[in-house]
């Protein structure tokens, strides 16, 4: 749930904290290396699985979220400015059109986080008078359920919080299935990853052990899995020697849970990603692991544990394979820039700056945001993938139209 790039939009005007004032959560940084003395090495999908999801420790299980510019480590695109929000909602418009406009149409968000996303979406279909306002019904989803009390907060004070749906959330209900749509903004890139190496016998994987300082250091193994083997090969993927990429296989389970209630809908996706071939290419003989912290973006994974958000580019192929296999059909791919302008920008914006309240101030920040939101190298370039169960046949959306080739 990371941002690709770091910076700031214009409007951000407030000295950037210090990274390094993070620290680190010991005793959760203690657990680990306690299980790994206990047991031995770990897969860095397991290290990571704890850093950010530990109950009470992990960077996600934090009871104040970080995203956004309240918290003070990364900038996503609906904390950036409610029009991301309010292009979704505009693409789910024409997805609950093609059901026939069912009533209720209940949206599922993993890892909703401060809200962002739910008010920008829910109140620009209130500002754009959108039928669809009627019978949306929306069901926020965070691994930490202290933050559900802000988020339902933050609706409350957007008069939003009557719109908000109860009952299951990723598990499938008894009975019959739900009309509605699935929304995971920038969730896929903090799933579990291995890390895996060339090498001339064949692959490896770099798992964490404990290095002679008392630290966290990588050590050199066979994988702990033939899937990783099997996810390069279907892939056509050849690591040259030493060449280190990162491989998640969470992908497929995340996915056909988080959609499993879903009886007729569409799933929206959006996260930076790339094509195997560019993801895993020589160009990037590192890797993609990224750290975010304070806006800074590092490269160590193993400092303040618990404190710093861990992420990796996500796989596309993967992404596309783990749809097919939950019974998803491929709907559209688009960018987030193309989205935009499918969406009907000018409408959004003069619905935005059309409010009673709207000022000087918030036409500055609007044009700050679309700058860096339509920028296609960053937050314009992320993915915008959509699939459907349930739809009737040749469905199309027009919000996924592409005006240019897809990006790589």
């Amino acid at each position: 749930m990371s941002q690709q790039d770091a910076g700031l939009p214009g409007f951000w005007r407030e000295p950037l904290p210090d990274p390094e004032a993070v620290g680190e959560d010991e005793a959760l940084a203690t657990a680990i290396r306690d299980e790994i003395t206990a047991r031995g090495p770990i897969t860095f999908a397991r290290f990571m699985e704890r850093a950010l999801y530990e109950p009470g420790h992990g960077y996600y299980r934090q009871a104040e979220p970080a995203p956004g510019m309240a918290g003070a480590d990364f900038l996503t695109a609906p904390e950036a400015h409610p029009i991301f929000g309010a292009a979704i909602g505009r693409l789910l418009e024409q997805a609950w059109g093609a059901l026939g406009r069912p009533a209720p149409f209940t949206v599922t968000e993993p890892g909703s986080g401060t809200g962002a996303l739910a008010a920008g979406l829910l109140g620009s279909l209130r500002d754009l008078r959108s039928p669809l306002f009627e019978a949306i019904r929306y069901r926020p989803v965070e691994v930490e359920p202290a933050r559900l009390a802000a988020l339902r907060a933050r609706l409350a004070d957007a008069g939003l919080a009557d719109l908000l749906a109860e009952g299951p959330t990723t598990e499938a209900p008894e009975g019959d299935g739900e009309a509605g749509a699935v929304v995971a903004n920038e969730v896929l890139d903090a799933l579990p990853v291995h890390r895996v190496v060339g090498h001339p016998d064949g692959l490896h994987e770099l798992l964490v052990t404990i290095g002679q300082d008392g630290g966290f250091a990588w050590l050199d193994a066979e994988p702990t899995t033939p899937a990783l083997a099997a996810r390069l090969a279907a892939e056509d993927v050849h690591l040259g020697a030493g060449q280190v990429t990162e491989l998640c296989l969470e992908i497929d389970p995340w996915l056909a849970g988080a959609t499993a209630h879903l009886e007729r809908g569409v799933v929206v996706l959006v996260d930076y990603a790339l094509e195997p071939s560019h993801l895993h290419s020589p160009a990037r003989p590192d890797g993609t692991l990224r750290t975010f912290a304070r806006h800074a973006v590092g490269g160590d994974p193993f400092r303040h544990v618990g404190r710093q958000d861990l992420t990796a580019t996500v796989d596309l192929a993967s992404v596309r394979a783990a749809a097919a296999a939950a019974g998803l059909g491929q709907l559209g791919e688009t960018t987030q820039a193309e989205l935009l302008a499918r969406a009907g920008t000018s409408d959004l914006v003069n619905a935005y700056l059309g409010r009673p309240d709207a000022s000087l101030q918030d036409a500055l920040a609007l044009r700050s945001a679309l700058a860096r939101l339509l920028d296609p190298r960053g937050m314009g370039g992320f993915r915008v993938l959509a699939f459907g169960r349930g739809l009737p046949p040749g469905t199309r959306l027009p919000a996924l139209d592409r005006v240019t080739a897809p990006g790589r």
